[in-house]
């Protein structure tokens, strides 16, 4: 009976463990040795390897078995980096305790007691070394379209909006949306950001054989459930995956708690991720570090207004009016990049707008000094806000500050983005800046807000040193 193309990945990830799990028992033996790590060894009680085997070979088994308990070798989708490196590490200390158990049993053979500390030790690295390679090879073979599932989205309302905000914000995940459909003609007839409207659910089959798809995403209301079982039958019938994606009463997913009571399945709700503790924990930080910051930039901040007073008449700073948290205006601080009074000129530049939507962007602003446009590129215009940070009317990290003109154009759903501080940067600067569709930038501020985590907040304020320096998408 032949395998398939699943079960010849598994077969390969376990023969490659097994391989490393060896290579680690080996490289304890050359630790204690070889290199004679922590106490020499007297040439009298020297050891040669074959007599390591046996536990070389009870080392591996026992990892194996653990790894394929816990579900390592199961697709990769059902769990993170960071449970498969503690189930590698749970493994590890398995096997460890297991060698000792057998070194009190065969005293006799097994003469060294740091083997085993050096062998859990080792394994440990290279399986989750071996990991981090391969996630960062498929990551980067996937944000280039090589490898990815094309994907059909059906339903653009919240729940399909949902979908489509996890995938622009984890590009890593594989997934090529080549469009939605709609039976409303005002979401089914017009694009989403990135995302291509391609008309009604009746286009299904046409669209499947044209676009190549290899899934259907089912994203509509409860109350469709008779269409959502005729699109099953129709996808059934063209052999193309269906994945149902559960609307609970059209409440946002985010908001779904599920528990279970002996079995039975309970399913409440959850107030928003920054409330509580977490609002007040994020507030604390971004007084901190806001703070902190200004006092050990303030020489560059000093520099760079006598740079701006120098280039150009005018201010130094540039004061505007934006909305913040919980649509309160505030006045938000930045380096002037324009010559004074150019905001006066901006509807005589009206036809020069490159951005969709709401807002107002020209790459080649003839507005903008010839400083102004390098500060622009690096970021540096925006250092004043650390200041908005310090008054509490920013944050760190945040959907980024709309002005009061874009939110008077807002659909009912790009309002969400509303609901916490605005931020000097975030899931929208290092994905493309300038370069995104208003309407992808909404969905990344949404995607934020409903993923919020300290930890997250670090990986983009992380993320946002390469992004500024090499100015991606900043004009």
């Amino acid at each position: 009976m032949s395998l398939r193309k699943g079960q010849w990945t598994i077969v390969l990830r376990v023969a490659i463990d097994l391989l490393l799990i060896n290579l680690g028992f080996l490289i304890a033996y050359w630790a204690r040795y070889e290199w004679q790590w922590f106490r020499p060894v007297d040439e009298a009680f020297l050891v040669p390897y074959r007599m390591y085997i046996p536990y070389s070979l009870a080392f591996t088994v026992i990892m194996l078995v653990v790894y394929w308990a816990e579900g390592l070798y199961g697709p990769k989708r059902k769990r993170s980096a960071f449970y498969e490196a503690y189930i590698i590490l749970r493994g590890a200390i398995t096997g460890v305790a297991a060698l000792y158990v057998l070194s009190l049993v065969y005293r006799a053979v097994l003469l060294s007691r740091l083997i085993p500390a050096y062998a859990g030790l080792a394994v440990v690295g290279l399986l989750m070394g071996e990991r981090a390679v391969g996630r960062a090879i498929q990551s980067r073979r996937r944000r280039r379209g090589i490898g990815v599932q094309r994907v059909l989205i059906v339903g653009a309302g919240e729940v399909g909006r949902m979908v489509m905000r996890n995938v622009a914000a984890q590009p890593e995940l594989g997934y090529q949306v080549v469009g939605f459909v709609d039976d409303k003609p005002e979401r089914g007839n017009r694009d989403l950001g990135r995302f291509k409207g391609l008309g009604s659910t009746d286009q299904i089959a046409e669209l499947v054989q044209r676009h190549g798809v290899d899934t259907v995403i089912i994203a509509l209301p409860w109350l469709a459930h008779r269409k959502i079982l005729g699109i099953v039958r129709q996808c059934e019938h063209l052999k193309v995956p269906v994945r149902i994606v559960p609307d609970l009463f059209q409440m946002s997913l985010s908001q779904v708690d599920i528990d279970d009571l002996n079995g039975i399945p309970l399913i409440g709700t959850k107030s928003p991720v920054i409330r509580g503790w977490n609002l007040a924990v994020k507030r604390a930080l971004d007084a901190l570090s806001s703070a902190l910051a200004l006092v050990i930039l303030s020489p560059l901040l000093a520099l760079i207004a006598l740079l701006i007073k120098a280039d150009s008449p005018g201010p130094v700073v540039f004061r505007q009016e934006r909305i913040g948290r919980e649509a309160k205006p505030f006045t938000v601080f930045k380096f002037r990049t324009m010559r004074h009074g150019a905001e006066d000129e901006q509807e005589a530049l009206k036809e020069l707008n490159e951005a969709r939507g709401p807002m107002f962007k020209i790459k080649e602003d003839p507005r903008c000094t010839p400083l102004g446009r390098f500060l622009r590129r690096s970021s540096l215009d925006e250092l004043p806000q650390l200041y908005n940070v310090l008054r509490g009317e920013m944050s760190i990290v945040g959907p980024r500050p709309p002005l009061p003109s874009e939110v008077k154009q807002y659909q009912e759903w790009h309002k969400r983005r509303l609901e916490t501080w605005p931020g000097m940067t975030g899931l929208w600067q290092v994905s493309g800046r300038s370069d995104l569709s208003f309407d992808d930038m909404v969905l990344l501020d949404i995607y934020y807000i409903e993923n919020w985590s300290l930890l997250n907040d670090l990986r983009i304020a992380l993320k946002t040193v390469p992004a500024a320096l090499l100015g991606r998408g900043a004009y």
